[in-house]
């Protein structure tokens, strides 16, 4: 039995991240002490549609911009965050995201921390921040950061500066390929590049929610768990299928995969990394 207080805007969290009903909502936070991870993994092991399967909403309005150096050797993305659409859509907030990022490629920083003391025209970015939230009267803050190094990093922006993407590739390659992957990643947010880069805690965790869910099957009752076992594996290799990068149908023709279309391009082309910052 839960110990904390679940609160209406609780419950309207979680509907909001996972699209699941008021109901489920309050049961799956309800039998997980309010842990929103927890929950989700509850809905899902419950058989529930869950919209979002990964956390990429905590800033709720802002600025996200991606950038790379000239040689396109390194990408920077970040997230300027505030309260309100009203703010995150206005002119002089834009560009006082974009000179925050300029500031992070032009002085290769390599963390939040790091890019607070970088100066913009004398005065640190930590403190034109606090005189930006003074004037404006919301909270705001570089919330989100990333950075890709590679042989070659594209950059991409995608629904008025909501979704920034970097990705790192094995060689150097066209702007049109670099814009391509990164739009399949803005869209289809996937986990990892491939199979074998998902984390064992990913995979772990995916396991046990497949599991679950052809325990809870009536057709499978009393179904040996060797047969159970190899059920869970085959769904495990479609989540592979749905969720890794180079696997995925390619959203511009989904005839071929994101790998097909990388060897359409250069056969020795791979993707090393990604990153995705989004608002949500």
């Amino acid at each position: 039995m839960s110990t904390v207080a679940i609160t209406a805007a609780d419950i309207n969290k979680l509907r909001q991240m996972t699209g699941a009903g008021m109901m489920d909502c309050r049961k799956a936070l309800t039998e997980n002490n309010g842990d929103f991870e927890a929950a989700i993994d509850w809905l899902r092991k419950k058989g529930a549609k869950v919209a979002a399967l990964r956390g990429d909403r905590e800033a709720k309005e802002g600025v996200v911009l991606a950038k790379t150096t000239a040689d396109n050797k390194t990408g920077i993305a970040l997230c300027v965050s505030c309260e309100t659409d009203f703010v995150s859509k206005n002119a002089d907030f834009v560009a006082f995201a974009q000179t925050i990022i300029d500031a992070a490629v032009a002085a290769n920083v390599k963390s939040i921390d790091e890019l607070n003391t970088v100066a913009i025209g004398g005065a640190k970015i930590a403190d034109l921040v606090n005189d930006k939230l003074a004037s404006i009267g919301e909270k705001i803050g570089i919330t989100k950061f990333e950075r890709v190094d590679a042989d070659y990093v594209a950059s991409y922006i995608h629904g008025a500066n909501r979704i920034g993407v970097l990705v790192g590739f094995s060689k150097a390659t066209t702007a049109e390929a670099g814009k391509d992957v990164a739009m399949q990643i803005a869209a289809m947010n996937p986990v990892a590049v491939d199979a074998d880069s998902v984390s064992a805690a990913t995979v772990d965790r995916e396991r046990a929610i497949v599991t679950e869910q052809i325990k809870n099957d009536p057709k499978m009752a009393g179904k040996p768990d060797e047969m159970i076992n190899k059920i869970a594996e085959g769904k495990l290799n479609a989540f592979f299928k749905e969720s890794t990068l180079i696997s995925q149908p390619f959203v511009k023709d989904s005839g071929k995969s994101v790998g097909d279309y990388l060897k359409s391009i250069d056969g020795s082309l791979k993707v090393t990394e990604f990153k995705r910052v989004a608002l949500g």
